[in-house]
């Protein structure tokens, strides 16, 4: 059983990815409101693997995704965000996010982001 962290402003949005992915045989391990508050869970939960939101209030998710990859290399982490500019998708992949998932979020799209995400190296 993989074990994710979920990272989002919105309760709501957190609630929707947990859903998912309870459906799916993962478990939730922490959630995160903001990016400052996902790097300490990162830290004190050892996720598999994080969704995580761009839009965030102390940190957001561009800078949180380096300071997870500063901290362990082999970090996966899916961006599940509104922000669907290009510029934006590219700093998150750049920043080493393995994939992008614009909201409103389809779970299939979801699933096969994180799958693809924890398959790969």
């Amino acid at each position: 059983m993989y074990r994710v962290l979920v990272v989002d402003d919105a309760l709501f949005m957190r609630s929707i990815v947990k859903g998912y992915l309870l459906e799916n045989n993962f478990e939730v391990v922490a959630e995160a409101q903001n990016g400052k508050e996902a790097l300490e869970k990162y830290k004190e939960t050892c996720p598999d693997i994080v969704t995580m939101d761009i839009t965030m209030p102390e940190m957001d998710g561009i800078e949180t995704i380096k300071q997870i990859k500063k901290y362990d290399s082999k970090a996966k982490i899916v961006i599940c965000s509104a922000m669907g500019q290009e510029n934006m998708v590219i700093k998150a992949i750049r920043a080493g996010a393995s994939d992008f998932v614009v909201k409103p979020l389809d779970k299939e799209r979801v699933l096969a982001a994180i799958h693809k995400a924890l398959t790969s190296d």
